[in-house]
């Protein structure tokens, strides 16, 4: 059955495709769909809107239009919701979206929901103390290059040269990060570990840098926010895993995206969405 309703978009302008075409876009497909977006918000200049306001004005889809970072904020804020989100390609990677849509573009993830076919389901995530990961975690000295990232967001040469030669020399040097428990890859641990939620288990990833040649490669694929381009070891597929940074007590994380920190060793669950997420793949 065609769904016909109005729908609430929540965007970031600061995110990939975030710009006033992109936007137009989404708007003007959702409104031919017979999706229309009654109510908007820009965030993080607007609040999020409240489980009870998405209530009161009768809205039963939320669209996520934005970077993995804007997503993580309104999933935690969309948790215990009775409506239905659903993400759109609007950052850089698009990792939530493409577990969810699979190599459908925009407008044909919107068409999935317009008529009907798209289904529900609870995504899988990474939960833990410090907060969730929707799209993936980040962990150890190589998140320093998230600073590196903004200030080519923001077209800062000046302090994308200079924060690029603070991440190379954390890198290098920084205390690494290993898995505790259970115990996989180097005991003496890695530069940076990536968790990746899926319906099987979390999956770990380790990144490495031994040589001249592999730093070149990393460097590249750091910058590009293309970890998998980098030399790794794929250390296993696992419903939880505890990190902890060898020789410090602090371990800098990137959940989604968005810099957080632990304290000594920290466990990181396989959990589910508290929303309804909408898909064309929901066995995916």
């Amino acid at each position: 059955m065609a769904v016909k309703q109005d729908i609430w978009l929540i965007h970031n302008d600061a995110s990939g495709s975030n710009d006033a075409a992109g936007l137009a876009a989404v708007r003007e497909h959702c409104r031919a769909c017979g999706l229309p977006v009654a109510y908007e918000t820009s965030f993080p200049r607007d609040d999020l809107p409240t489980l009870e306001a998405l209530d009161a004005a009768g809205i039963g889809i939320v669209a996520l239009f934005a970077g993995d970072g804007t997503i993580n904020a309104a999933l935690d804020a969309l948790a215990g919701w009775g409506g239905k989100v659903l993400v759109l390609p609007g950052g850089t990677m698009n990792l939530l979206f493409h577990r969810l849509f699979g190599d459908c573009d925009m407008a044909e993830a919107i068409d999935a929901v317009a008529d009907g076919t798209a289904t529900i389901c609870r995504a899988s995530m990474i939960e833990s103390s410090v907060g969730n990961g929707y799209a993936g975690v980040l962990s150890g000295p190589g998140t320093s290059w998230n600073t590196v990232r903004e200030a080519m967001r923001n077209r800062d040469l000046a302090g994308m040269a200079r924060e690029a030669s603070d991440a190379l020399e954390h890198t290098l040097e920084g205390p690494p990060v290993a898995c505790l428990e259970p115990t996989l890859g180097k005991a003496e641990g890695y530069p940076l570990i990536q968790l990746a939620p899926t319906r099987d288990g979390i999956e770990i990833t380790a990144f490495h840098a031994e040589t001249t040649s592999e730093y070149v490669k990393q460097t590249a694929a750091l910058l590009q926010h293309d970890f998998r381009a980098g030399p790794h070891d794929m250390l296993g597929c696992k419903d939880s895993v505890t990190l902890r940074t060898i020789g410090a007590e602090h371990l800098g994380l990137l959940l989604d995206g968005e810099p957080a920190e632990a304290s000594g060793a920290i466990t990181f669950r396989l959990g589910n969405a508290k929303v309804d997420m909408l898909t064309t793949r929901p066995d995916g």
